[in-house]
């Protein structure tokens, strides 16, 4: 078997065994096939896809490339979730300990941000201690006593994928569906859930930038993941606006923590609910979505998911104190409010224009490694549909200099639109697949 045959016949269209894409993967993490030769046949599938089939075998390889995790041994049925990534997409931070608390186990791994796209790593290392490095042992133990772990993605697991991606990165083949649902999926598989839930942005603040992309990426994770044996659902989601209001690391814990004491914003809320709501009826705790709603809006409010998450941040090492008193969280010597420039009905907000400046202000990375300041961010006083009147506060600047104060201010200015006429807030949810 022959690397060039295989580059020649997804070029050609004709579809690979279930041998010849293990012979490739495997050669190609093992470092046997070039760069050269694993770019060339990433831009053929780039060009002409890949089948369901094929995409399934290709997923299923890249996840057994390393270790995978069986997590059966901890508890019979456990739960996942995965986000293409969002501007304010805190999500993970209530979702875990909510589908927790009906005793459902969540087993998590999650990633950093980079670029405009904010990392649920991130922002639970606002906490002061809090451990994201865990062990597999460590992973484990968690997750049988606390039913809940959330850690940095460990090098071990499919390791196949995290050099397809570098090579991707450099080489134009970042946009293939198949590729990037085989890449996500491969973590997910390793990592050893029985079911997840997709939750796949749509918008300017989104990699989808089109609603119909955004379902076939979905369509094909979901028929991946049914191919293996998961249980699988895709929530696709709006990305045109922030999520929420508060954008920045400790800011947007913050908003968490409001959510799980019953309040939080409107949208964030019910995002929440609706991914909980199917990891939750995926686990069998609920006949149906909204039944599983219901359910898990009364543990929000009577204290239950809270107690979670005091229980979860605690056993990973998180600061007691600032669970207690969140204003001890880090924060940016500069809080100013910006006023509305004109009334009117806000018509939008450039969701990716507001992450790539909480970025620029230092609440994110321009490339892997680079520092971040978990104080600093930003958070909105209205959203798409809400009436203001000039003058009336739009949004307040959590900054760590003057300087980066007025740029942000500049803007996030530009980046709202407005409106003389009412303006229909854009539904939040816009499909549901699997």
């Amino acid at each position: 078997m022959r690397a060039v045959d295989i580059i020649a016949k997804t070029r050609d269209k004709i579809p690979l065994t279930d041998a010849e894409l293990k012979f490739f993967v495997d050669g190609y993490t093992r470092g046997d096939i070039p760069d050269y030769q694993a770019a060339a046949w990433c831009m053929a599938v780039v060009l002409n896809g890949l089948t369901d089939t094929e995409a399934t075998a290709l997923t299923l390889h890249m996840a057994h490339s390393g270790d995978t995790l069986d997590l059966h041994q901890i508890a019979p049925f456990v739960v996942d979730k995965h986000s293409t990534g969002g501007v304010g997409d805190k999500t993970t931070l209530v979702v875990a300990p909510l589908v927790a608390a009906t005793g459902l186990p969540v087993g998590k791994m999650s990633g950093r941000g980079l670029g405009f796209s904010g990392g649920t790593i991130d922002k639970l290392e606002s906490f002061d201690g809090f451990r994201v490095s865990l062990t597999t042992a460590e992973f484990l133990q968690m997750l049988k006593e606390h039913k809940i772990v959330v850690s940095g993605q460990s090098a071990d697991l499919a390791p196949a994928d995290g050099k397809f991606y570098a090579l991707r990165d450099v080489t134009a083949t970042v946009e293939s569906l198949p590729l990037i649902a085989a890449s996500i999926m491969s973590k997910k598989i390793a990592s050893g859930a029985d079911a997840i839930v997709l939750d796949v942005k749509v918008g300017k603040g989104a990699f989808m930038h089109t609603v119909a992309d955004a379902e076939a990426l979905a369509e094909t994770m979901v028929a991946i993941g049914e191919g293996v044996g998961r249980r699988v659902a895709a929530i696709i989601s709006d990305m045109n606006q922030p999520l929420g209001y508060a954008v920045g690391n400790a800011l947007e814990v913050k908003e968490a923590i409001d959510t799980l004491h019953g309040g939080g914003p409107a949208d964030f809320r019910d995002h929440c609910l609706t991914v909980a709501g199917k990891m939750v009826e995926l686990g069998g705790k609920a006949e149906t979505l909204d039944a599983a709603k219901a359910m898990l809006a009364q543990l929000l409010d009577d204290g239950t998911a809270w107690a979670k998450f005091k229980e979860w941040i605690i056993a990973q090492g998180g600061s007691e104190a600032q669970l207690d008193d969140p204003s001890l969280l880090p924060s940016a010597p500069i809080i100013e409010t910006v006023a509305a420039p004109r009334g009117g009905y806000i018509a939008g907000i450039d969701a990716a224009e507001v992450g790539k400046t909480g970025v620029a202000m230092g609440g994110g990375r321009e490339k892997k490694g680079d520092p971040i300041d978990y104080g600093v961010g930003i958070v909105l006083h209205a959203k798409v549909g809400d009436a203001v009147a000039a003058g009336e506060p739009l949004l307040t600047l959590h900054a760590h200099s003057a300087e980066s104060f007025e740029m942000a201010k500049t803007r996030l200015l530009a980046a709202v639109s407005w409106s003389d006429e009412p303006v229909a807030a854009p539904p939040h949810t816009i499909k549901i697949i699997g």
